[in-house]
């Protein structure tokens, strides 16, 4: 198996001040010769997509483009991401990059004369933001951070022997509800009895990790926003419990707690969103721009816990070690 194997809302006072910007032309440039605008809008601020916009801001450097960027974030709130993609529309863009569904959706509903790239969508397609993976729609295309379900929870099994699943999802977002659609599939496949858990904001994470954790063998965490942004609560959770974790993004567990860590490097996710951006800013059409995928394993990361492992009474088997380019033990992270 590859090591492709493999996250409340903002008062008015403070949308209001983070809002400021000016216009910009919209016709195609060439790396290097004019200033070019580009606004970004992430769902939250958490480590995976603070390092997906970090990603996407270098790569246009690489890429020779003199670019401006209006980094916005929705914290959370669809009515914020929507006021966001409103003030890119007004402040005339020149491409607006969405990371996650929620403020991609706003972007691709507000915006329709100017490129809008999304970036970290599970399933752009029951998101609505295209019609088909195998090209943009209109003036919208991107990148998806679809990671191997099935692939993820077999070894879950296969290393920790678990029987029965937990799963915390945001019941409102699409994103949470394909991905629990995988979950449910690749649970059925391996005889894994799943238990869901809905919520609806970060809040109510701690209480929905407390309701399942006795019912459990252990939790599977996929790459919802939501979920990730309070990640150290489920962690603390399970980790009383003596239950394991698998966390489907490494970006923020690295401070160990999590049996198993696998997933996309979103640093790396948001070059291939930068190198979108700036095919587009050179001319190229989104309807020409198939949707990416990360599917190099350099582009992933998989990560053990072996202080927790040994806290568990689990042993990592060597074709799994072998695979890894990341070792939290003796309270410490090591890169191979």
């Amino acid at each position: 198996m590859k090591r492709k194997i493999l996250v409340a809302a903002l008062c008015c006072a403070a949308i209001a001040q983070a809002f400021a910007g000016g216009g910009q032309s919209q016709s195609p440039a060439q790396a290097g010769t004019k200033q070019v605008r580009v606004g970004i809008s992430k769902i939250m601020a958490h480590p995976a997509l603070d390092a997906c916009e970090q990603g996407i801001q270098d790569q246009l450097k690489a890429r020779g483009f003199n670019a401006v960027f209006d980094l916005q974030s929705a914290n959370g709130d669809m009515s914020t991401a929507a006021q966001i993609a409103n003030k890119f529309k007004s402040d005339k863009v020149d491409v607006a990059v969405g990371i996650a569904t929620p403020t991609a959706v706003a972007l691709a509903n507000a915006i329709k004369d100017v490129p809008v790239v999304f970036s970290a969508v599970t399933d752009p397609v029951s998101a609505g933001l295209v019609s088909s993976l195998a090209h943009g729609d209109g003036n919208v295309t991107g990148m998806s951070d679809a990671i191997p379900t099935a692939d993820h929870i077999a070894m879950f099994k296969e290393i920790a022997g678990i029987k029965t699943l937990g799963y915390i999802y945001t019941g409102s977002e699409a994103n949470s509800l394909a991905a629990l659609e995988l979950v449910e599939a690749a649970c059925k496949q391996n005889g894994i009895a799943l238990v869901p858990q809905a919520i609806n904001t970060s809040a109510d994470i701690r209480q929905a990790a407390q309701a399942i954790v006795n019912r459990v063998d252990g939790i599977y965490m996929t790459t919802d926003n939501t979920v990730f942004s309070a990640v150290a609560a489920i962690i603390q959770v399970f980790g009383d419990a003596k239950k394991s974790i698998f966390a489907g993004d490494v970006t923020g567990v690295k401070d160990g707690g999590c049996l198993i860590a696998s997933g996309f490097n979103y640093y790396k996710a948001g070059i291939a969103t930068g190198n979108i951006v700036a095919d587009l800013l050179e001319g190229k059409k989104a309807a020409d721009i198939p949707v990416k995928f990360l599917t190099e394993p350099s582009e992933s990361d998989l990560m053990f816990d072996l202080d927790n492992a040994k806290k568990l009474g689990i042993t990592i088997p060597q074709k799994y070690l072998s695979q890894a380019n990341l070792i939290f033990e003796n309270g410490k992270l090591t890169e191979k």
